[in-house]
């Protein structure tokens, strides 16, 4: 049965969080609060916060700058995920991505179904994997955001829990440019 296995060592993700939003502040970001408070309960470092407008070039800017951190092991990003003209984060993350993984956003419309109904339709959340570091984008609702920790990320981002996990293929995550000998 998966779950966490207690026996195994928890290893903390390095995070930083992102909030794109062009009428946010720090001070007012129940969604970015929501994953940040989320993150660190579950014994994981924040390592950097930032808010930015609906923007594609600002956006990569910011996660591009975090791909090549090595103290960025993944990035969640909240807000730009919907469908109206200034939602623009999955055409700012996608083309950034090394590997898409699908089964995130696919997961997260399906647990979202059970609480929201086919508005669930509306959300473009996504995820991929770009310079060994994981991407999350995520809708710009505190409960959307909840949502997406509680029932995926907190499992996946605990290197205890089984059957796998993503913490424990980090290390793999760039291998093919060892043997490419990059």
């Amino acid at each position: 049965m998966p779950g966490v296995n207690p026996d195994l060592p928890f290893h903390p993700v390095h995070i930083a969080i992102l909030t794109v939003s062009d009428s946010r502040t720090l001070q007012d970001d129940r969604s970015g609060d929501t994953l940040d408070q989320r993150a660190r309960a579950a014994g994981h470092q924040v390592v950097d916060r930032r808010i930015v407008p609906d923007s594609v070039p600002d956006i990569q800017a910011i996660v591009r700058a975090w791909i090549v951190d090595p103290g960025v092991d993944a990035v969640l990003i909240t807000g730009g995920t919907g469908v109206t003209g200034r939602d623009v984060t999955p055409e700012a993350v996608e083309p950034l991505f090394d590997k898409a993984l699908p089964g995130f956003g696919e997961l997260f419309r399906w647990l979202s179904y059970a609480r929201i109904g086919t508005s669930t339709i509306q959300s473009r959340a996504t995820a991929g994997v770009a310079g060994g570091t994981y991407l999350f984008a995520l809708p710009g609702s505190p409960g959307a955001c909840k949502d997406a920790w509680d029932d995926i990320l907190v499992y996946q981002l605990d290197s205890r829990h089984m059957p796998c996990n993503f913490v424990e293929i980090m290390p793999r995550l760039q291998e093919h440019l060892r043997r490419h000998g990059k």
